[in-house]
């Protein structure tokens, strides 16, 4: 997300994201399918959900975004946010002191960077200014799917509290998971684990 100029067409706002998806999807023919989203990902799949699209049978929330933003989203804190991909030396320490609570393999690290910087400004903007602040808790209730909620252990930026108290209650179907020892980048800090919890999910969902 956020490599191509939102002038060209589409955008980064979550509501933008999530038309984007059912765009994909339609275009894609899929007809029968489980939606998974990691952090503002989540968001974005609740929103999906929420417009209660034909063939949607589940959604995975991974590290999601919840639907109402937790205490700690104060301007304050939204504007230090905006900073964490200023620079190669900033991203590596949100890295390493935020994002994660387990080793990644080698080179995934450098990846993370490189990824992370190759995004446009307004992208890169747009969760921490806006996104990471808008309630949705009107959309997650209209979520008529089942769902499974994933949260890392040692979760800085979605804590399993936050998604607790500011996720579940908004989802009427909601299966709860905690993946041991891991942090906000559960799909590169416990992949296995990650995959096995949605393996089980979907052929119920």
């Amino acid at each position: 997300m956020g490599r191509r100029d939102p002038g060209a067409g589409g955008g980064t706002a979550a509501s933008a994201c999530a038309e984007d998806t059912l765009a994909v999807v339609a275009d894609a023919g899929v007809t029968d399918h489980v939606l998974v989203g990691h952090s503002m990902g989540g968001k974005v799949a609740q929103l999906v959900a929420a417009t209660r699209p034909a063939g949607l049978r589940g959604i995975v929330l991974v590290g999601s975004g919840p639907a109402r933003p937790a205490a700690q989203i104060t301007p304050a804190y939204q504007e230090a946010l905006s900073h964490a991909y200023d620079s190669a030396e900033s991203v590596a320490w949100a890295r390493d002191h935020i994002l994660t609570a387990a080793e990644l393999p080698a080179g995934v690290g450098a990846r993370i960077v490189t990824d992370s910087l190759s995004g446009t400004d307004a992208a890169r903007a747009e969760w921490p200014l806006r996104g990471i602040a808008q309630d949705i808790t009107g959309q997650t209730r209209m979520v008529g799917v089942p769902a499974l909620v994933v949260a890392g252990e040692h979760d800085g930026v979605e804590p399993v509290d936050v998604l607790r108290e500011n996720l579940l209650p908004y989802l009427a179907q909601a299966d709860f998971t905690v993946v041991r020892h891991s942090g906000h980048l559960i799909p590169l800090e416990a992949p296995d684990d990650l995959a096995a919890a949605i393996a089980a999910f979907a052929p119920a969902a």
